[in-house]
């Protein structure tokens, strides 16, 4: 590598990759990882060919740092499709964050299965502090809690389905 290529300060010239690239495709390297300063590029033999470059520095300059030459293609697998709950949709009368117990020691107002009835709590939505009791509008079971404790949630968000009483 020239000195003109080589950039001590973090990050890589296309050049320099190029150079990498071929280097592995005309070799036996199946894989290289380079760090220079806050920069890290990591080559991976494989199909596709990938190429990742990682930096902690804020700003972009394109005469020295690049994008990925090539990214290596992901096959993920299709997400899980959920079956359709029917049933009285408990949702979230703001945004904030859904708690399904008072405090982190006790259980859960309401699990899965449980019986309620009008006016029971089944969670709380903390919006700025202010702690949102959530009552049951309707009787029946709950048949699920699609929230986890903690999450964010959205104002009109489902938070949970109570398949209503006969």
């Amino acid at each position: 590598m020239t000195h003109e290529q080589h950039n001590s300060a973090g990050t890589f010239a296309i050049d320099e990759v190029r150079e990498l690239l071929k280097l592995v495709n005309d070799s036996d390297i199946s894989e290289i990882s380079i760090e220079r300063g806050d920069a890290r590029l990591h080559i991976k033999r494989g199909q596709p060919q990938q190429v990742m470059l990682h930096s902690h520095i804020p700003q972009m300059n394109t005469m020295t740092q690049i994008a990925p030459v090539a990214t290596q293609a992901v096959s993920t697998p299709a997400p899980a499709v959920e079956p359709t709950v029917s049933g009285h949709q408990i949702t979230s009368p703001m945004v904030g964050t859904f708690y399904a117990t008072p405090n982190p020691k006790d259980p859960a107002f309401v699990s899965e299965g449980d019986m309620v009835k009008v006016g029971d709590r089944l969670c709380i939505v903390e919006a700025m502090k202010m702690m949102n009791e959530i009552e049951s509008d309707v009787a029946g079971k709950v048949v699920k809690i699609l929230a986890k404790s903690g999450q964010p949630v959205e104002y009109g968000q489902a938070l949970i389905i109570i398949e209503p009483s006969a």
